[in-house]
């Protein structure tokens, strides 16, 4: 079974920065879109940033200028460069990679920004 693992998070000053990576175990064919979505403790889980097949990126306003998506479709990764972090960006944060017939999910990687 193809499993998605994060890895990148940790502990970081306000202003910091970290850079969270997501690959596949395995091969997963035909990826159409790759997200990163976070979900802080007692809130809904949200969108942060996606990117298409062609490359074409969508952000949250809460993280546009700040946080850049990026993926390698050879490896089959997908990358969420964070900078000027700040308190409210702490959460677990996850990836995601949607097919055509399935969704994948990571486990999960927390981000903690100290004020």
């Amino acid at each position: 079974q193809v499993q998605l693992v994060e890895s990148g998070g940790g502990l970081v000053q306000t202003g910091g920065s970290l850079r969270l990576s997501c690959a596949a175990s395995g091969s997963i064919f035909s990826i159409n879109t790759m997200g990163w979505y976070r979900q802080a403790p007692g809130k809904q889980r949200e969108l942060v940033a996606i990117i298409t097949s062609g490359d074409s990126t969508n952000y949250a306003g809460s993280v546009k200028g700040r946080f850049t998506i990026s993926r390698d479709n050879a490896k089959n990764a997908v990358y969420l460069q964070m900078n000027s972090l700040k308190p409210e960006d702490t959460a677990v944060y996850y990836c995601n990679f949607r097919t055509n017939t399935r969704l994948y999910w990571g486990q999960g990687t927390q981000v903690t920004v100290s004020s």
